[in-house]
């Protein structure tokens, strides 16, 4: 009898077990089927494209604000550094600032014509501010951020014409007037080289003493002849005309941003004093 029992006992047990082993292997199956299930990761929200981020190192004073970063022609938005999502490949950047006496169009930066009378409309601005500019072509990787350090050059040279009055009275001078011609008037930002035709531009004179001065900010030099002329008006009505070839001396002028001072003699012409009757 107690056999019996003890087997009915042994066989109840084992169904229990039996059952929960069923149960564990109902609820570990799914488990391990779902596990089996990878999601596919990316860097980006946009795994197709790639971005570029751009850091640029702006000359000493310069306000952030003052420059454009354009990718491929777009600026980017203000106050933002990246670029929207790109497709894989070349792309070119740029950045650039737009200094008074300067208007950029499509990648041109143009020094702006002088305002006044209809005979200068020809003439651009002597003086502009200084024109920075960089650029370069990256390669963009899908499901990538390029971070890019780009800095800035100047595109600018400063040039200072010194004159000496060696003959005659500097005091008979009352105006002083002239033109520079040869220079460039226009730059391409993206292939970094001057642009369009050679045109002139009007120095403005001053006078201290014997020494008549003027001070230019020019892209570079363009053609084949750089011409000075200048038309000195004397206290009496009298005039008087100097041209100046300055191909020679400002040969290499396009090879530096250091500023540049050329010094010359000036001879006016003597007034005649005649002895009292």
């Amino acid at each position: 009898m107690k056999n019996g029992m003890m087997n009915e006992e042994l066989r109840y047990s084992m169904k229990k077990k039996s059952a929960v082993i069923c149960l564990i292997c109902v609820i570990c199956v799914p488990w391990m089927l779902a596990s089996c299930v990878k999601d596919e990761l990316h860097n980006t929200p946009h795994p197709d494209q790639g971005v570029v981020s751009v850091s640029v190192d702006y000359p000493q004073g310069a306000e952030e604000d003052d420059y454009t970063v354009e990718v491929d022609g777009k600026p980017l938005d203000e106050g933002d550094n990246a670029s929207g999502p790109l497709v894989p490949g070349e792309h070119m950047v740029l950045v650039y600032n737009t200094p008074e006496g300067f208007t950029v169009t499509d990648g041109i930066a143009y020094v702006e014509r002088m305002d006044g009378t209809r005979a200068l409309t020809d003439l651009i601005d002597p003086l502009p501010e200084t024109l920075y500019s960089g650029t370069k072509t990256v390669t963009v990787v899908a499901d990538d951020t390029l971070h890019l350090d780009l800095s800035v050059a100047q595109r600018t040279r400063d040039l200072r014409l010194e004159l000496t009055v060696t003959e005659g009275d500097p005091e008979r001078i009352a105006a002083i007037t002239g033109t520079l011609s040869g220079v460039a008037g226009a730059y391409d930002l993206r292939s970094e080289t001057l642009y369009g035709e050679a045109v002139s531009t009007a120095p403005a004179f001053t006078r201290n003493g014997d020494k008549i001065e003027a001070d230019l900010r020019l892209l570079g030099i363009m053609g084949d002849v750089q011409t000075l002329d200048i038309l000195l008006t004397f206290s009496n009505g009298d005039t008087q005309s100097i041209e100046s070839d300055l191909t020679e001396v400002l040969t290499g002028f396009n090879d530096s941003t250091e500023p540049f001072t050329l010094t010359g003699n000036l001879s006016t012409p003597v007034e005649a004093v005649f002895p009292a009757a």
